[in-house]
Parts: structure tokens; sequence; C-alpha cells
């Protein structure tokens, strides 16, 4: 599946960038972030090997909502650390369509065999 190796290679990117936050940062900051980057792929992974749409439906959401969640984080490093995030958040928003649109497609075939 192309988005979940797009959000694999969106971990290593954001390894690399906490890698350079500041030691201040490695329990807190870093730690949320790392989480959250991890949690795209991971989530991915696991719906896609669900028994149903649905289920996996619901951990396209889960994934959605780690990325909102680095997305956020990512927006605050580049505040206060002035960081250039810009080339990770364009991969991170192009991720988020990807699994909107992935999500939409699953909800299309599901209402369109419940009609039958």
């Amino acid at each position: 599946m192309l988005v979940w190796q797009e959000s694999m290679d969106l971990v290593k990117h954001v390894y690399r960038l906490t890698a350079a936050l500041p030691e201040k940062e490695r329990f807190t900051l870093v730690s949320q972030m790392n989480r959250a980057v991890i949690s795209i792929p991971s989530n991915i992974a696991e719906g896609s090997g669900r028994t149903t749409e649905r289920e996996f439906i619901r951990y396209l959401e889960i994934a959605i909502s780690s990325s909102y969640e680095l997305e956020t984080q990512l927006l605050l490093i580049k505040e206060l650390y002035a960081s250039d995030v810009d080339e990770v958040l364009l991969k991170l928003d192009q991720i988020q369509l990807k699994i909107r649109a992935l999500r939409k497609k699953l909800l299309s075939d599901e209402s369109n065999r419940v009609k039958l």
C-alpha cells in the first residue's frame, strides 16, 4: 500500500528531525512526536489485517487522528525552535489526503454492498 510506505518514510524523517531537538525535549515533545508518527503506519498495517472493512476504516481513523496530533507538534517545534519542518508538513499533508481517500473508498464500497 502506497500510503503505508509513505508513512513509513515519514517516520524516518520525523526521527531525524526529533534527534536534532534539544535534550530537554527528549522525554516530552520528542517522545510524543515519535509515538504519533509511528502510530500512522502501524494503524494502517493493523487495520489492513482486520477481517472487515468497517474495522479497517476504524484503524484508518486512528491513523488520521495521529497525523493531526503530529501536525500540531510539528507546528509547535517550528514556533519554538525555528525548525524547518515545511517539507515534513507537506509529506504529512499528502499522507492525510491519501488516508482520507482510502477511508472514503472503503465507506463507499461498504455502502454499495449494503444496497445489494
